[in-house]
């Protein structure tokens, strides 16, 4: 055992020699609209930094030569597309693209087998390469953000590695199939997708590893009920949805509230929607916002323009779902300060 221990460290630290040799070249910030020739060689280059020019092109040549290279940065430039001798960047770990207009990956960049980081923000993606995931097996952060993607790929389920997706400000209509093979997912974020994206997955409630789930602002009616199993969530955002189930008056108590009314939906134990209505029907009737006298089945106003009810049920229509954030207690009987955020 010790012995294999030494023979890691000793891998370590000639790794680390060898990273020292290599050069970190930062070009950015140049208003430069195509790359000089290199004073120096290329294959010694660890960090190459292009970013804030205004590049519209990468050279194949380059790229290709780029033997040694771990992080390569080209943010914020005129790119309508990548070479496809990005191929050959076998140790490339992080690759920044975002803040271009490009249009798709090239199917090359699956041999960038050791790639943990790809940022592709602000482009024009409309998809993703089919077999991305198959081969990007070491991929850590996903980072797709502001495009026009419209479906990830089936195999992005098979990114075992991934710990953050963030697909928020797309066209996403749905996710893909196998997402629970996603164990050491820890963030997903699939915000501002707007009316296209209408449901998530049972799967996401298999996600043995997330602890925050952000769908805000999308068009999602209904929570799937396995949410209420993951037991390392600490962070859900679903406001700006027409969420039916839960209702908003249990989103606006809490997290945990949330995963309690699903995990008992999940096992058949319906909450008792009337008793929770009439608590704070109550309420109403004491505050004066109702009149309670007895008349007869149809409601009508006495004469003091107070509402006459003959009993609680005719104000169901008032605590459906539909109605609930407007009138939850919470609302109601909260400081103002609640609604100062």
């Amino acid at each position: 055992m010790d012995v294999m221990m030494s023979e890691e460290v000793k891998m370590e630290k000639r790794k680390s020699m060898e990273e020292e040799k290599l050069e970190t070249v930062d070009l950015s910030g140049l208003s430069l609209d195509s790359l000089p020739d290199p004073s120096i060689n290329v294959a010694s280059i660890f960090k190459l930094d292009l970013s804030n020019n205004n590049l519209v092109s990468i050279p194949e040549s380059l790229t290709a030569r780029l033997l040694n290279v771990v992080i390569f940065d080209v943010h914020s430039n005129q790119l309508k597309s990548l070479p496809n001798s990005i191929g050959c960047l076998s140790k490339l770990k992080v690759l920044n693209i975002s803040g271009n207009m490009i249009e798709a990956l090239p199917k090359t960049i699956e041999n960038c087998r050791a790639l943990e980081e790809l940022n592709a923000n602000f482009n024009e993606l409309t998809k993703l390469p089919d077999t991305i995931g198959f081969e990007l097996i070491h991929l850590q952060k996903l980072s797709v953000n502001s495009n026009k993607l419209a479906f990830l790929p089936y195999s992005t389920s098979h990114m075992i590695a991934l710990r953050v997706l963030d697909a928020r400000l797309n066209c996403l209509r749905a996710l893909p199939d196998g997402l629970e093979n996603l164990i050491n997912l820890q963030s997903l974020n699939v915000s501002q997708n707007f009316q296209y994206f209408e449901s998530l997955p049972y799967s996401v409630g298999l996600l043995i590893s997330l602890v925050e789930l952000d769908a805000s602002y999308n068009h999602i009616k209904s929570l799937p009920e396995s949410i209420g199993c993951l037991k390392k969530l600490q962070k859900l955002s679903v406001e700006g949805n027409p969420l039916v189930s839960p209702p908003m008056e249990i989103v606006e108590q809490s997290l945990e509230a949330v995963k309690e009314y699903l995990s008992d939906r999940m096992n058949g134990k319906e909450s008792s929607p009337s008793k929770k209505k009439k608590s704070w029907v109550g309420k109403f009737v004491k505050c004066g916002t109702f009149n309670g006298k007895m008349v007869n089945n149809s409601g009508v106003r006495n004469e003091d323009g107070g509402f006459l009810m003959s009993d609680y049920r005719s104000i169901d229509g008032l605590a459906s779902p539909r109605y609930m954030s407007m009138f939850s207690p919470r609302r109601l009987f909260s400081p103002k300060t609640y609604f100062a955020r």
